[in-house]
């Protein structure tokens, strides 16, 4: 039996997130610039995307660019960016072909241009498409995201939409960046980091989370499979005891 095989598809999480670190390191490696790592990494998105898709997972987050990484050197972020604008334009077809929708989650208003045209018209143009939404979080940060929606629940308040009173979990949820999704049910993170880096504060309360030490280039569906099949063999008690789960 295969690794895909093992996968229990009637338990699958709704949405998983990804950090996909360690594309630096994988080109320091190899005795390349860093931009050769994140070129190297179009591979190991592409399969897992594809690979999510046909098991089932209904979202699948990237956490592709933070707004911590504007803080990098101008010379690589200028070249993520074309990366970005290159990956965007060649991919969207396969989106289409997949039936897999593109959104994203993020200031994407601090993007360049030509980044926010490519990536505008390609939310566009998959739209319609229903098997799996491919998240993009570009330019994000857990804790931009929770600020810009207490700024705008703090102007509806002002403008009196709504009553202080009613503030609560649900109504906080609808002024994030992934209002209308479920939360994370499985974090994967590659290069063996073992924090969450400001992503999804809010969103990753009760997430199952996947380290493994591999790269993020050198990432592939089996990988997938495993963090899966790992997620699968824990219990979900959401602050209650393994007695009142099988009640």
């Amino acid at each position: 039996m295969n690794l895909k095989e093992k996968v229990d598809l009637d338990n699958l999480p709704k949405h998983i997130a990804v950090i996909m670190d360690g594309n630096g390191r994988w080109a320091k490696q190899r005795g390349g610039l860093r931009i050769f790592g994140h070129q190297s990494a179009i591979t190991a998105v592409r399969e897992t995307v594809e690979s999510a898709a046909e098991l089932g997972v209904q979202y699948l987050t990237l956490y592709a660019f933070s707004t911590e990484n504007w803080k990098r050197p101008a010379v690589e972020v200028s070249a993520l960016m074309q990366l970005l604008v290159s990956t965007i334009r060649k991919e969207t077809a396969t989106l289409n072909k997949n039936n897999i929708r593109l959104q994203t989650i993020g200031n994407t208003d601090s993007l360049p241009a030509s980044c926010q045209r490519e990536l505008y018209e390609a939310i566009e143009l998959t739209k319609q498409n229903t098997r799996m939404t491919l998240v993009l979080a570009l330019s994000y940060s857990g804790r931009w995201d929770i600020t810009q929606a207490m700024q705008r629940l703090a102007h509806e308040v002002g403008q009196g939409n709504i009553k202080e009173d009613a503030i609560n979990e649900a109504a906080v949820e609808q002024y994030l960046s992934t209002a209308g999704m479920p939360d994370p049910e499985l974090l994967i993170r590659t290069s063996g980091e073992q924090r969450i880096s400001n992503f999804l504060l809010w969103q990753l309360a009760y997430t199952e989370l996947y380290i493994t030490e591999l790269l993020w280039p050198d990432f592939r569906k089996e990988h997938l499979y495993e963090a899966i099949i790992s997620y699968q063999r824990r219990e979900r008690r959401f602050g209650k005891t393994s007695e009142q789960l099988t009640k």
